[in-house]
């Protein structure tokens, strides 16, 4: 076996390869850039080597600087995680020469599959279903328009080379497309640098459901059952899960036997991932092919039982698989959530800074038999950077069924404290929730379709409402007794706390009357419920709440944050601001005028930290609804902000190449 391997990679990937790798007993080198310097990766790493400035076009994607990194550790083989170098034919290609391993798949694999063009004719081939569209390539916007209209909208407009949502647009119309193709051209030449394009039909109301593949440098491939990653937003996947709720074991062994004939079409060996579209009717599509590891294969990992990182390993070394298809055996149901630093209440766009809270739930098995795991690549204190991907996390959860693993997810997202950026946690936990969600009805246009206005906040029934309002008069309560003993007040017989309270909460004002408070546990006499037991200390910032006669009415895990009157409580996705109150003090309070926020209508903000890349529009100039302003790209990302309304342009306050800071002033209409 390998004694020292290299990760070309960084972040949470890097992380996860290296815990593997150390159980398996080898050696791990870590590369890094500037802005990686004090990353988690090098840190957990047995050697780190320092490969250039913070762009990955100067650092990451430097092939001849990993070279000299394994040269300089003695490292035998190369890990390239996801992305990256991950599927670059001539990375392969340069360890070979070097006589390094590379763990992955063969370089007419990876050219064959990483070229999406080809990859669809050779599935074609192999007896893969595909689905309609132009191959060839495509020179201009005017060309894209002509094809897409042959086709039939919608289309889906992607970089050949493309991959994790990068490079793809949804056109619905000839002006979609044109912009698209130049969005997505654009997007690929910087991220891959590839800037090839095509045009395929868009199928409405797809699931994306993905086959995990193993095959060994003998000729052995097996599937491992399916992952299902419909829940997208913007072709980037976000929540996933194995099995999918929707497959039946007919098509799940029809789609398992046609990933299996294309990677042996060429020759496949390492773990991949063939990717299909299925569409109400269980008919699926070819997709892709990943010749790499992916991002969600610890779902697969958790409902098998397979190390896909150890086989990895033993597949590069020459190793055959030591089990066959017929050993495979589905356990359970597991779900992941993407954590990612982006703002759900700002359209999801990045967010970066310093990590000044994090603290993720507990891993490992719980006593309700379910399974928490946590794959990360940052810690308390971390700098989330503008340079890489936005994913800080990925939480996932295992249960004997669906149901248990959707209520152990939600438990841990409760329970998972990130502050100092803006974050999806809300989000990923509203979905949780989610009827639709839950039925397993979904589809990838599930976001568009039940968050159309964007997401606000996530739905709190009023159930939910009057129990987070009788954590608030606990709060309280702890809080002013935890005062009295400072102050000395609880020598005082005459100065008792109150037991009546009503709570603002939710545009709602509940009544609630204490009866009795013993250690942590409260009686009430009025209110939603007649007992909980608080556990919390003021200073703490999750406190969990018992309710009923020893907690068998349900549990909440509250995040908790002072407020300016009463706390900030975060649950399921819910933020608000609860505040308990005398019936006096609530009286007077109802009397107070509203503060009402600044007046931003004729100001184009911007969205998010990034860079102009174009301006295009000039002072004087109308607009139209839904006309193009700017383009600010962040995350490697092009945003194109639009105009939400007729107006006139007053003045242009950036230019093209310009740094902008959320909120920064782009441009003022005219009033």
């Amino acid at each position: 076996m390998f004694k020292k391997i290299l990760i070309a990679n960084r972040g949470e990937i890097a992380c996860r390869v290296m815990k593997t790798a150390k159980k398996m007993g080898i050696a791990t080198v870590a590369v890094y850039s500037d802005a990686d310097a004090d990353a988690m990766h090098v840190k957990m790493a047995d050697e780190a080597i320092h490969i250039g400035p913070p762009p990955a076009a100067e650092s990451y994607l430097i092939i001849d600087k990993i070279i000299d990194a394994c040269k300089q550790t003695g490292a035998e083989a190369v890990h390239p995680g996801y992305g990256f170098l991950s599927e670059r034919a001539a990375f392969a290609e340069a360890l070979a020469a070097a006589n390094v391993a590379f763990i992955g798949p063969p370089v007419g694999a990876i050219e064959a599959m990483g070229d999406k063009i080809t990859s669809k004719k050779l599935a074609a081939e192999a007896g893969v279903s595909t689905v309609p569209g132009y191959m060839g390539l495509i020179e201009d916007a005017d060309e894209a328009a002509k094809i897409a209209g042959e086709i039939g909208y919608p289309v889906m407009i992607k970089a050949s080379a493309g991959g994790g949502g990068k490079g793809m647009r949804i056109a619905w119309n000839e002006q979609d497309a044109r912009e698209g193709f130049a969005s997505s051209k654009s997007e690929a030449a910087s991220s891959f640098g590839d800037d090839r394009i095509f045009i395929e039909k868009f199928v409405q109301q797809p699931r994306h459901i993905e086959i995990q593949v193993l095959g060994d440098k003998h000729g052995n491939v097996i599937y491992l059952g399916e992952r299902e990653c419909s829940i997208q937003r913007r072709n980037q996947k976000v929540v996933e899960e194995a099995p999918s709720p929707f497959l039946d074991p007919e098509t799940r062994k029809a789609m398992g036997e046609q990933s299996v004939a294309l990677a042996k079409a060429v020759d496949y060996c390492s773990a991949g991932t063939v990717e299909f579209i299925v569409d109400p009717d269980r008919n699926f599509y070819f997709l892709e092919m990943n010749t790499r590891l992916q991002v969600e294969h610890p779902v697969t990992e958790l409902i098998t039982g397979v190390d896909l990182v150890e086989q990895m390993i033993r597949v590069a070394y020459g190793e055959k698989l030591s089990f066959g298809q017929d050993d495979v055996k589905l356990n359970g149901w597991a779900i992941e959530n993407r954590l990612y630093a982006e703002d759900p209440y700002r359209n999801f766009l990045p967010s970066i800074g310093r990590l000044t809270r994090y603290n993720p739930p507990v891993e490992g098995a719980k006593g309700d038999g379910t399974i928490v795991r946590n794959d990360t690549g940052v810690e308390e204190g971390s700098e989330i950077s503008m340079f890489y991907d936005p994913m800080i996390a990925k939480l996932c959860t295992w249960g004997p069924d669906r149901p248990a693993a959707i209520e152990a997810m939600r438990n841990a997202l409760d329970s998972f404290e990130v502050e100092g950026i803006g974050h999806n946690l809300p989000f990923v936990a509203a979905v949780m929730d989610h009827e639709r969600y839950i039925s397993g009805n979904i589809s990838t246009a599930f976001i568009a379709e039940e968050f159309p206005e964007g997401f606000e906040g996530a739905h709190l029934p009023e159930a939910g409402r009057d129990r987070l309002a009788l954590v608030a008069v606990g709060l309280t309560y702890i809080d002013a007794l935890r005062r009295r003993h400072i102050s000395g007040q609880v020598r005082k017989v005459d100065t008792p706390i109150p037991d009546a309270w009503e709570v603002a909460i939710a545009d709602a004002h509940v009544p609630v009357t204490i009866d009795g408070v013993t250690g942590s546990h409260f009686a009430f006499a009025t209110g939603p419920e007649s007992a909980m037991e608080l556990t919390w200390q003021p200073g703490q910032t999750l406190a969990t709440a018992r309710f009923g006669q020893d907690g068998q009415e349900g549990t909440m895990i509250v995040k908790v944050d002072p407020a300016k009157q009463g706390y900030r409580l975060r649950w399921r996705g819910v933020d608000l601001t609860a505040v308990a109150r005398t019936e006096r003090a609530a009286a007077l309070a109802k009397l107070m005028p509203v503060k009402l926020p600044p007046d931003t209508s004729n100001l184009l903000l911007c969205p998010m930290p990034g860079l102009i890349v174009r301006i295009e529009v000039e002072a004087g100039q109308e607009v139209q609804p839904g006309q193009a302003l700017a383009v600010v790209e962040a995350m490697k990302m092009e945003n194109i902000l639009r105009a939400e309304k007729k107006a006139v342009i007053k003045s242009v306050k950036v230019a093209a190449g310009d740094s902008l800071a959320v909120d920064e002033v782009i441009l003022d209409f005219e009033s």
